[in-house]
């Protein structure tokens, strides 16, 4: 029988770490206890701020905790794109934010003693075909002569040590990307804010936000703060409420489903070394072993965030069959969804808006982008950070998205084109 929740949370329940009153007020409101939220939160308790963190639901309904786990080097577009875009030096910015991003986990889960199943085990990109192939050896020149960062192409019959799987022809393989329990680990994040003596609202959505000279004042679901800086942190989730921001932001659905724990020697044969993997196609798969041996499958299937869960299940044990026949017949035991935060230009983005701050926008790149720009915006509010490359790109919206991305059924159709004419 499946389970229509997340496996993460199902494992590993929150702890209980919400306060019981919602203080009057505070140096800065975090509004979303992500990994934004609270690695800003982390860091802003740690500068002596009061801060209050506002959820909307329970820590860990998010998507924060409900992802792959996968932390990736990188962003959305590639760091080429990045540099004739905004120039050599800040696209260089932007690569090495990716890099420290997934650094900055790493450093968290050891200072705070986050057990998270955390480890760099690498990942590589798989491709089907012979162009494909190419293409994943005129990147790896590239990044290799421009980056100074190795990547290593892996095709013919060495591609059993990437992925037990005879759909896939090249992987273009990296040993620096890691995985984690991404429940635990934003638990675990949590804990440490709550540590340094932020405090955590949960249920407590905002109904309104005003400004004033003093700062704001917040109407929430559980009464009424005033904050000097308000930090939001929505990310996929950013409401109607806030629509110049939500104007900024697309919230798309991504969906995954897990496997009955698979023999040893089977997950082993699948997933050599215990890579984070996916494949290169706009409409991508990622896909992992739990640290119980499930085979973790995730996708987006038509950017639509309200897809049944049954259907989807359906769809992913198909993509599971298609890409390991051998597990044709294993049982879903979980399905589930969260909505990730996409933008125009596919880049994160940090920013001010009538006064508020605001991070977000990983188009799927969330765990380790999320918790540096958290991080980050946490520093420039304090004042210890003087500038982010983040907060220095424009961040576009388009005319015709006003309150609900209706385009996006379209747009499905276009991405869908283009992987199969493989553009």
């Amino acid at each position: 029988m499946t389970i229509f929740e997340p496996l993460w949370t199902q494992v590993a329940p929150p702890p209980p770490l919400g306060t019981d009153a919602l203080p009057a007020s505070a140096d800065v409101a975090v509004i979303g206890a992500g990994v934004t939220g609270l690695a800003a939160a982390r860091r802003l308790a740690d500068a002596g701020r009061a801060v209050v963190v506002l959820e909307a639901a329970r820590l860990g309904e998010g998507a924060s905790a409900v992802n792959g786990g996968m932390a990736a080097y990188g962003l959305k577009i590639s760091t080429r794109k990045a540099m004739a875009r905004y120039g050599e030096p800040l696209g260089r910015e932007l690569w090495q934010a990716s890099l420290s991003a997934v650094d900055l986990l790493e450093r968290i889960v050891q200072e705070e003693g986050i057990d998270c199943n955390y480890s760099r085990s690498g990942g590589a990109s798989l491709g089907f075909n012979q162009r494909d192939r190419r293409g994943f050896a005129a990147t790896a020149e590239w990044v290799q002569a421009n980056l100074g960062f190795p990547l290593q192409v892996i095709a013919g019959d060495e591609m059993g040590s990437v992925v037990g799987s005879d759909r896939f022809a090249a992987a273009l393989v990296d040993g620096f990307t890691a995985g984690c329990d991404p429940a635990r680990y934003l638990y675990g994040l949590a804990a440490a804010a709550v540590r340094r003596g932020a405090a955590l609202a949960e249920q407590a959505p905002v109904i309104t936000l005003e400004r004033h000279a003093s700062g704001f004042t917040i109407e929430t679901g559980r009464g009424r703060l005033r904050a000097g800086e308000v930090l939001l942190a929505t990310n996929g989730y950013t409401g109607e409420w806030l629509p110049a921001l939500r104007r900024r932001v697309i919230p798309i659905g991504s969906y995954i489903v897990t496997t009955e724990p698979l023999p040893a020697e089977t997950a082993a044969r699948l997933i050599p070394e215990g890579r984070m993997l996916w494949t290169s196609r706009r409409f991508l798969h990622y896909f992992r072993l739990t640290p119980d041996r499930r085979l973790l499958m995730g996708g987006r299937q038509n950017l639509s965030t309200d897809l049944d869960l049954a259907e989807s299940a359906r769809v992913l044990r198909a993509t599971i069959g298609s890409f390991f026949p051998e597990l044709a017949e294993a049982a879903i035991t979980h399905s589930w969804t969260g909505k990730l935060g996409a933008t125009f230009d596919q880049l994160p983005h940090i920013g001010r808006l009538d006064g508020k701050w605001y991070a977000l926008g990983y188009t799927g790149h969330g765990l380790a982008l999320g918790t540096h720009l958290g991080h980050e915006v946490g520093g420039l509010i304090t004042g210890e950070v003087e500038r982010s490359p983040f907060a220095e790109i424009p961040h576009p919206t388009r005319w015709y998205y006003r309150k609900r991305p209706w385009f996006l059924p379209l747009a499905a159709r276009g991405f869908r084109l283009l992987d199969r004419l493989g553009r």
